[in-house]
């Protein structure tokens, strides 16, 4: 493996609605007397009496938590057994006057409901104005829609306006019915009042609006036990699962979800390898090596990685790959060479970029996957068609020893080195730049999937993970690994990113945790330095390793039946051969694609 000295960078591998104050109109006053079912309907679902509670730690109404639970039979279609839980428990879903509220809204009887609204007892009048306004919108919409032109015109003068509620919406409605009203649904057409059940979606709207003692919220039992097993996941430390929290126990994770066993060992490659990658569905693992292949390597249904296609073609070592966004090509790029773009199902290639008298140091996609990006000797970047065609070149101060750059998945922003220890972030649409400045050389980085943070190796042995959504900042650091000669690369991985792993000199592979910066494992199994690390995007139960041993490592979780596969017969089914016999599904492919000057 090439050297690397400390004084210079690496070459290689290298809820309501609005409100305003206002009064109704005199037809429309406002009761707080009591109804005449008994009891005050502002607090209809209270329980006579000391109330009753249940649960371990005496906390929970007794009849908040049967109601929940018969809105929860009901919504999920079981209304037998909403009602027989309602008889049985006593406790009722709604109170007499809630129900016949909700039938004249699902009937359409618009004046009743507005004054059985009147008569629930409610003390927010803003509260019943903007209940009352949704009630007549709707009844507005139906008028045109049976064409009754001036009926709408009456609700919308003599009703709605003096509410005093939405103005801007008033406006809107009266505006339309001037200039078109024979298109005013379409104007309105995002309410949903034009669809069958858009009373439902009204009644959905009315309960956003009314206490939730009057109405039940809708899903409310969802919505409490997501915001449990949510607590759970975000309280769990080294949480790494891939089945779904479940609610018969509380969620836990412990380090068997972490993948610390070998799997597999991949031996395809001849000489050090220095670079690998998952693709975005984590179906494939591409790999790059000094032997000057880069193999494409398939994940099959039970996780084991069979080789697919060995791509060779370049005079130098294959420094990095990069997948297109769809997956069905990969970019290989040899050091200071060419890059050239492969077929993955076919293993063919398609195109050679190069630029005469240059070497090209980088490559990735643009996140159309209709252009790419590259690095070159000179220090600048070119974006180029992908027929080969140089659409943008610019200039930069890059030094070409440090070869890393990505792209912003909107396309706007492209992060690369400006210094040895700076990474410029530019925004191709505002050309604003941004600068991280560390105070040593930088000899890699990589981007979050979300793209606002930004993972920087040092040449000190340390990691600086940055946050780059606004203003730069540092906002943790990792250290253990080894680092003096080469370049050595992190990852982000593991569910919803939430660790970091790093290669090292000392063959090994180190896990932290994202947001303490603990290292958490140390993984043992390579024989030289280990240069790379990829975890696979959709397996958080799935890293690979690249190490100058010549081997690729598979990292899965410690199971007492899980066999180690190792690539180091012809008889094994991962492509331990060149020629991939084993399976009959690995082919050697020499570039013979159209070049690009």
């Amino acid at each position: 493996m090439g050297g690397f000295e400390d004084d210079e960078p690496p070459s290689k591998r290298a809820r309501a609605a609005s409100v305003e104050s206002a009064s109704l109109s005199d037809g429309f006053c406002y009761s707080k007397s009591v109804n005449p079912l008994g009891g005050t309907m502002a607090r209809p679902l209270t329980s006579q009496g000391k109330e009753v509670m249940v649960g371990s730690k005496g906390v929970i109404k007794k009849d908040e938590f049967v109601r929940i639970i018969t809105k929860a039979l009901y919504t999920l279609g079981y209304e037998k057994s909403g009602a027989v839980l309602e008889e049985e428990s006593g406790i009722t879903l709604h109170s007499p006057l809630v129900n016949l509220f909700r039938k004249q809204v699902l009937d359409g009887n618009w004046d009743s409901a507005v004054t059985t609204l009147n008569k629930l007892g409610l003390l927010d009048e803003d509260v019943v104005k903007s209940a009352a306004f949704l009630l007549l919108e709707q009844k507005f919409f139906e008028l045109l829609r049976n064409d009754n032109l001036m009926g709408a015109i009456k609700t919308l003068q003599s009703e709605i306006s003096p509410l005093g509620v939405n103005r801007k919406r008033v406006h809107e409605m009266s505006s339309c019915l001037i200039s078109c009203p024979q298109n005013v649904l379409l104007v309105f057409a995002k309410l949903g009042t034009e669809s069958s059940n858009s009373r439902l979606k009204l009644l959905e709207e009315l309960q956003k609006v009314l206490p939730p003692t009057v109405m039940v919220p809708e899903r409310r039992l969802e919505n409490i036990v997501e915001q449990a097993l949510t607590v759970q996941r975000e309280a769990c430390y080294l949480h790494n699962s891939i089945d779904g929290l479940s609610l018969y126990v509380d969620h836990h994770c412990g380090k068997d979800q972490i993948p610390s066993r070998t799997l597999q060992v991949l031996r395809a490659h001849h000489d050090e390898v220095w670079f690998l990658q998952f693709s975005n569905n984590g179906k494939y693992l591409a790999s790059a090596s000094n032997d000057k292949s880069a193999i494409i390597w398939k994940v099959d249904e039970d996780g084991e990685l069979l080789l697919k296609h060995i791509l060779t073609g370049h005079e130098k070592p294959v420094m990095m790959v990069a997948w297109s966004p769809d997956d069905r090509q990969l970019l290989t790029c040899g050091i200071e060479e060419a890059i050239r773009r492969w077929d993955v199902e076919s293993g063919e290639c398609i195109h050679v970029y190069e630029k005469p008298g240059l070497g090209l140091v980088s490559c990735n996609w643009f996140p159309d996957g209709k252009q790419i990006l590259s690095g070159l000797t000179d220090e600048s970047i070119c974006l180029w068609d992908l027929d080969g065609k140089e659409a943008d070149c610019w200039k930069g101060q890059r030094s070409s020893k440090t070869s890393d750059f990505a792209v912003a998945k909107d396309g706007k922003l492209i992060i690369s080195m400006s210094r040895d220890s700076t990474i410029l972030l530019f925004n191709r649409d505002t050309k604003q730049e941004r600068l991280i400045e560390e105070d040593n050389t930088i000899t890699s980085f990589s981007l979050s999937e979300d793209g606002d943070f930004l993972l920087v190796n040092l040449i000190t042995e340390e990691i600086h993970l940055w946050s780059i959504r606004n203003d730069p900042s540092r906002v943790r650091q990792y250290t253990g690994h080894k680092r003096s000669r080469f370049v050595i690369r992190s990852c982000f991985g593991g569910s919803e990113q939430a660790f970091i792993a790093s290669g090292s000199e000392d063959s090994k592979v180190y896990i932290w945790h994202r947001a303490t910066g603990d290292v958490i494992e140390t993984l043992s199994g390579h024989s030289g330095a280990v240069n790379c690390v990829s975890w696979n995007p959709t397996n958080p139960h799935m890293l690979a390793s690249a190490s100058d041993d010549h081997t690729i490592r598979i990292w899965g979780l410690k199971k007492a039946n899980t066999k180690r596969k190792d690539g180091g017969s012809s008889s094994s089914s991962n492509g331990a051969h060149m020629n991939g016999s084993a399976n009959g599904n690995g082919f050697v492919h020499q570039c013979n694609g159209s070049r690009s000057k």
